[in-house]
């Protein structure tokens, strides 16, 4: 039987301003985004708020229109339909929102545009998604019929309507979501409080819930019968933990697995089957990584996913808020919150094909590893980086499964020796660590993956002042080597033991092992940014032990080759040697020119070793173009850094030479006092202000009085000399004393 309404008069007034409901606790937060949807609102006339479910989209719509009731002379009305079932009933949920009764035979349809036409009012309406394209078609045609009215809509995806704006929801910034959770708690637990003590598991909770506002306030709800750290411990078990009492909730606001579940039952067979396979990804995927990993049909023979239709369905699994879009320096990336992954994992489970999409998934990242190793001896360096960067947590995954299975564990050593350039360049030498002796734990049957994950670990712990560790590494991989024939690892082991050599201070050792090193490389052909370090540390050795033309001579060839392959890693360290060679013929304004480009590479590629290396240099420069003070300045940066490389200077009288005498020189110039402060200055710095100071300078003065130079001349010469200077003979003779 059709229902019937009362017709109301255009002219006639509203029954009252609206129907929003009152709050029943405080809205927290959000104050940018509701800005910036103000805005939005002048502007279009619909403006449709997505989001993951859970994420406050309904809160958000409520406190946007209570903020613009003023707005709005016929007043802002709410209307809820996620609890509609029937998509025919949808003109009269409007209707009975508005107030309206009518008894006549006219459509609903007409009874609403009838009403709404002469009125400047805001339409909410909530939950849409279940039948949007019958919310969709009712709303064009009311926006085209009733020209002052506003429409404010939330769902997981937008309606498509001419003259949409979607305004996408993301979870609360970590302050929201801490002063969310601390609010609903103490509502709860009238004696929680946010203090000094709970401030870093509340912060923890929060991060690992997403930031999803309701399942932060189930989490808060907890608290009744559990304590804080009981609630981060099962967090594992989230969908159970999570589970809400209050009442008069929507039945879908229940629990966080409901929440979620309510996207999960509007999706096709297709995009439930693709939400299940994109969960083994961990943070952000690119499109071809899904194609590859998530193609397939079904265990059970049915039409699965081919690859070219993956597009297809992630787009609609976006336009729903699955999945989210990124933009990163590695071009267009795509995102499932956690909350949102580990529900696609347990239907993954499901399906009984979660084994062999993990492994699509691991040997898409191997053969994304070799790529990224490949290409880092190219023009593509920096590219690299910033894709391994963007791949760390799926690369993590992927060795933890193949180190998870037995016949796997040579494909986990064969990834954590294939990252070295990661390990070492990129400032991740302890995480390097972790996943070397984790991977070397296990015995494997391809040796050949063994060595290098060997000669790496060797080569991570040298930098990391470990020389017991370096040293037993080194050794296996060299006899082993030796007994299978593995040239490649064998002069791999053979340099990193001259690696050790060298910042162990034996010179000569050195020397030897890196010539034969070398040599080693061009007899297999091998020529890569290993090779070229292996030049640059030979450089050092030979310049440590005075010959500093024949250093030069090296890195200049190193620099030509960088030059002709677009390497960037291996040349910085060449810059180093180069400015030390120019400091040393007193040519300090040279020095400073190489040693500036040197760490703006390192900088550029978080190499911690290299920039705080040129930092220790720059300090002595800088202190020899006449200002000790900044030179004190940057010592106190350096020394702010070093414990997050290693060991300091690498435990090395030679590389601690230009140090010592650079706190020597400023010593006396400023005094003990005076040196002590500027120094402690220094070591507030981080990386970034620290690097920032030593390329642009210290900050001007606040008096007028003109800014020391730091670039002023020395008394000085700076002209090359065919000698040994002084200043390279006081640095050795220092280090013998010191």
């Amino acid at each position: 039987m059709r229902r019937t309404f009362h017709s109301v008069s255009p002219s006639s007034p509203s029954p009252d301003h609206g129907n929003l409901p009152a709050e029943l606790n405080p809205f927290v937060g959000r104050r940018e985004e509701l800005a910036e949807f103000g805005r939005l609102l002048e502007e279009a006339r619909l403006v449709t708020v997505t989001g993951v479910g859970g994420v406050g989209k309904t809160r958000f719509a409520l406190r946007a229109g209570a903020r613009l009731q003023e707005r709005y002379c016929d007043g802002v009305w709410l209307v809820e339909l996620s609890a509609l079932d029937d998509a025919d009933l949808l003109e009269h949920a409007v209707a009975e929102a508005l107030g309206l009764t009518d008894h006549t035979s006219k459509p609903p349809r007409d009874v609403l545009v009838g009403h709404l036409a002469g009125r400047q009012l805001l339409l909410v309406l909530d939950g849409f998604e279940h039948f949007v394209d019958a919310a969709a078609g009712l709303v064009r045609e009311l926006l085209r019929r009733a020209p002052d009215l506003r429409v404010l809509a939330t769902g997981r995806l937008p309606l498509c309507v001419d003259g949409e704006q979607n305004f996408p929801l993301p979870p609360m910034p970590d302050s929201d979501a801490v002063q969310l959770f601390a609010d609903r708690a103490a509502a709860g637990q009238p004696g929680f409080r946010l203090t000094e003590a709970n401030n870093s598991a509340v912060r923890e909770l929060c991060r690992r819930l997403d930031g999803i506002p309701l399942a932060l306030e189930l989490a808060a709800g907890r608290l009744r019968a559990l304590s804080l750290e009981q609630v981060l411990d099962r967090l594992d078990d989230r969908f159970r933990l999570l589970t809400g009492s209050t009442r008069g909730a929507l039945p879908r606001h229940q629990t966080l697995r409901t929440a979620i579940g309510w996207s999960h039952e509007l999706c096709t067979p297709e995009q439930r089957l693709l939400w299940a396979r994109l969960s083994v990804f961990v943070g952000q995927f690119d499109l071809e990584a899904a194609e590859y990993v998530c193609g397939g049909p079904e265990p059970a023979g049915n039409s699965g996913l081919s690859g070219p239709s993956v597009l297809d369905v992630l787009a609609e699994l976006l336009a729903q808020s699955v999945v989210t879009r990124e933009d990163t320096p590695s071009g267009v990336r795509y995102r499932m919150l956690d909350t949102v992954r580990e529900y696609g994992a347990d239907w993954l489970a499901a399906t009984g094909d979660a084994v062999r999409v993990r492994r699509r998934h691991r040997d898409w990242y191997l053969g994304l590893a070799t790529w990224c190793e490949l290409e880092w001896f190219s023009p593509r360096q920096a590219e690299v980086a910033a894709r391994v960067d963007c791949e760390l947590p799926n690369l993590r995954r992927a060795m933890e499964y193949s180190l998870e299975n037995p016949e796997d564990v040579h494909l986990g050593q064969y990834l954590a020796g294939t990252l070295w350039f990661y390990w070492v360049g990129c400032g991740r030498l302890s995480e390097g660590r972790h996943w070397l002796d984790h991977a070397l734990e296990a015995e494997s049957a391809h040796e050949a993956h063994r060595l290098k994950a060997l000669w790496v670990l060797g080569y991570v712990a040298v930098l990391q002042g470990d020389a017991i560790g370096a040293l037993a590494a080194l050794q296996e991989c060299r006899e082993s080597a030796d007994l299978t024939g593995n040239a490649v690892a064998a002069a791999y082991a053979v340099h990193r033991s001259g690696c050790l050599a060298l910042v162990s201070d034996d010179m000569p050792r050195a020397e030897e092992l890196l010539r034969e090193a070398l040599a080693r490389y061009e007899e297999i052909g091998e020529l890569n940014s290993n090779v070229l370090m292996g030049q640059v540390e030979l450089a050092m050795a030979v310049a440590f032990s005075g010959d500093l033309e024949q250093a030069v001579a090296i890195c200049e060839e190193v620099r030509e080759v960088c030059e002709d392959h677009g390497e960037r890693w291996a040349l910085a360290y060449a810059l180093y040697v180069l400015a030390y060679a120019a400091w040393t013929h007193e040519r300090t304004d040279r020095a400073r020119e190489l040693l500036e480009e040197c760490l703006a590479i390192d900088h550029a590629f978080h190499d911690l070793l290299g920039a705080v290396l040129a930092l220790e240099l720059l300090a002595l420069v800088t202190l020899d173009q006449g200002d000790p003070a900044e030179a004190a300045v940057l010592q106190g940066a350096a020394e702010h850094i070093w414990p997050s490389v290693g060991l300091p200077l690498l435990g090395s009288a030679y590389y601690n030479a230009p140090h010592a005498l650079c706190e020597k020189r400023a010593r006396e110039r400023l005094g003990d006092g005076p040196y002590e402060k500027l120094r402690r200055e220094g070591a507030r710095l981080g990386l970034d202000a620290a690097v920032r100071r030593a390329l642009d300078g210290p900050p001007a003065p606040a008096d007028p009085a003109p800014p020391r130079s730091r670039i002023a001349r020395s008394p000085r010469s700076s002209g090359p000399k065919t000698r040994e200077p002084a200043a390279s003979r006081s640095v050795r003779n220092e280090e013998t004393t010191g």
